[in-house]
């Protein structure tokens, strides 16, 4: 089974070798989608978590009781079609390639099923036209 979902560190544990831990003693895999850690700073990690469903949620309560905070990320990349005006930033950042521009009208194109909603695409969007339906 496989969830996605932010971990968030706080800044004592920010040093701690979480994805490590989860693989050695909980058997998870956590292909990490998105990081921003740094010493001494909030860490937060984006990262999907593979595995059987009972060691996921021992996991999960695991990094819970160690003060780190789990959130599930269901969200999806929105586009404001009247926004957007197909500048095509996005598309250079999108590791998927789910966001393209079309080569015909320069319009920009998304495919949903290859978006992982790792958001590097929203702050890349000069109009603000890319946000997630959390």
């Amino acid at each position: 089974m496989k969830k996605r979902v932010t971990i968030t560190f706080p800044k004592r544990t920010v040093q701690m070798p979480v994805t490590y831990r989860l693989a050695k003693d909980f058997n998870v895999a956590a292909n990490i989608i998105r990081a921003a850690v740094a010493p001494n700073q909030i860490g937060k990690l984006v990262v999907e978590l593979s595995g059987d469903i009972d060691q996921l949620d021992a996991a999960i309560e695991w990094m819970r009781n160690q003060s780190i905070t789990v959130s599930h990320s269901l969200g999806e990349i929105v586009i404001d079609e009247e926004a957007c005006v197909h500048c095509g930033l996005c598309t250079g950042v999108c590791p998927t390639q789910a966001l393209t521009l079309n080569p015909q009208s320069f319009k920009l194109n998304f495919t949903r099923s290859r978006c992982i909603v790792c958001e590097q695409c929203i702050p890349t969007c000069p109009v603000n036209a890319i946000s997630t339906n959390l």
